[in-house]
């Protein structure tokens, strides 16, 4: 019977599975309890990443409560927006309580998020089979899994800017926009004005008298009447247009804000350092736009008013610096907006300046005619101020005793020095044969997409 019993083979298939029965069921309820966490797990890091990611967008409370702070800190606004879509992305049938840890940071111009999770979930096979490591997961004896993770996220804002256009509108700027714009007018003015004087003139000087009274013959309406653009329109083109690309390039409607200005409306208002305002400073770009039909150029009482002597960039430059009030920002929020003066002119001063004057050949008689003293630059770039220059080059005129005599001594050095006025990186030169309007966008896009420097 011994040996029947050893040699029989009868019924191991019975056997076999009786003795692997618990072990395969102990191992399928594990991957049941293991599945659930790595399920859990998954859901949880998906409700991290989006409140982390969610609660710093450009809409978001984070970035609305940063736009109002001048410095940086902690976004109570953020913490509470994530927690609530960290717990929207969460299921309602997971039966597991989660602690979850959230900060929301405003540093320099950057929002930052962190959100941390952790649950524990209890298990039901594993408590059976006694299995004490699961990988990835923390196992607490036997009775429950620990899942944990982190998600972060960055959103870099966009740099808030005012923007002071200071725009050259003195009678130098009434020369015709092109060369052919210039022979153009040259051609106009063959037969000179009241006698004959100022015969073949390439500058549509803007005649009005200390009465208000237009001289309709002036060479300004000779430009108008022969369809002649001079360089004051085609800056005044230019800035409508850039208007329109600033409100299409910022992120928000509050980002950029603009005024204008010129040197003067009349050469009475230049001699008494009088700007004239085109734009107040403004969010509402359109309305801008709107105003650039005031930028005209500067027009004078009769010929030779105060001996010519309306272009000080010096008292534009200080005149453009009592505008920008309280402290320079930078850029961070709405509270802390960089500020740019935007300056536009053709590089070739010519004021009452008796003594610092660095033409060459100094001061005639009190009058200077120079390459922009870069002093008055500094002076705004010293106080945190960003100088954007945009040169109109200055048309050489060799047919022209006046420009021979006073401005060609320094022509080489116009262009250096209205680079000297800017900050660095911020400079751009366009020639006649050019457009001011492609270069006055370019010019712009380049400042705003400038790095910002928030140490």
């Amino acid at each position: 019977m011994l040996h029947r019993f050893i040699v029989d083979r009868s019924g191991n298939f019975g056997i076999m599975t009786a003795l692997l029965v618990v072990p395969l069921f102990g191992a399928a309820g594990t991957a049941i309890d293991v599945g659930s966490a790595l399920s859990l797990r998954t859901e949880l890091y998906a409700a991290a990443d989006a409140a982390a990611v969610g609660s710093i967008t450009p809409a978001s409370e984070a970035a609305k409560q940063a736009n109002t702070m001048s410095g940086d800190g902690a976004l109570t606004l953020g913490k509470s927006e994530a927690q609530k879509i960290f717990f929207s992305q969460t299921s309602k049938k997971q039966d597991v309580p989660v602690n979850v840890d959230i900060s929301v940071q405003k540093q320099g111009g950057v929002l930052s998020s962190t959100v941390s999770f952790s649950a524990t979930m209890p298990t039901t096979f594993m408590q059976v089979m006694g299995f004490h490591q699961i990988t990835c997961m923390k196992v607490m004896g036997f009775h429950q899994i620990t899942v944990s993770g982190t998600a972060t996220a960055r959103y870099e804002t966009p740099s808030y800017m005012d923007f002071f256009m200071l725009l050259d509108n003195t009678p130098s700027m009434g020369v015709g926009a092109t060369a052919a714009d210039i022979t153009a007018m040259k051609n106009a003015t063959a037969n000179g004005h009241d006698g004959g004087k100022d015969k073949n003139c390439a500058f549509a000087c803007h005649i009005v008298s200390e009465k208000g009274v237009e001289d309709k013959k002036s060479y300004y309406n000779v430009a108008r009447n022969n369809g002649v653009t001079i360089r004051i329109d085609v800056v005044a083109a230019a800035v409508k247009a850039l208007m329109a690309k600033a409100k299409d390039t910022q992120s928000m409607a509050s980002q950029f804000r603009v005024a204008a200005y010129t040197f003067g409306k009349t050469a009475q208002d230049a001699k008494a350092a009088k700007l004239f305002k085109v734009s107040d400073l403004n969010y509402d770009l359109s309305a801008v736009a709107v105003a650039t039909d005031m930028i005209n150029l500067m027009s004078i009482p009769y010929q030779n008013y105060y001996n010519d002597q309306q272009t000080s960039f010096d008292e534009a430059l200080e005149g453009i610096e009592s505008e920008i009030k309280g402290a320079i920002g930078k850029g961070t929020s709405n509270a802390d907006r960089q500020k740019i003066v935007f300056f536009v002119a053709d590089g070739v001063g010519d004021s009452y300046k008796p003594t610092g004057c660095t033409s060459p050949k100094g001061a005639n008689g009190g009058r200077c005619i120079e390459p922009i003293d870069t002093s008055d630059c500094k002076k705004l770039k010293d106080r945190g101020i960003k100088v954007a220059v945009l040169y109109t080059t200055y048309l050489p005129l060799p047919d022209n005793g006046f420009y021979n005599d006073w401005v060609k001594p320094f022509e080489t050095k116009i262009a250096a020095k209205m680079e000297e006025c800017a900050t660095p990186g911020f400079y751009f030169a366009v020639s006649p044969t050019e457009g001011i309007e492609e270069a006055m966008e370019a010019l712009f896009l380049k400042i705003v997409s400038a790095p910002r420097i928030t140490s």
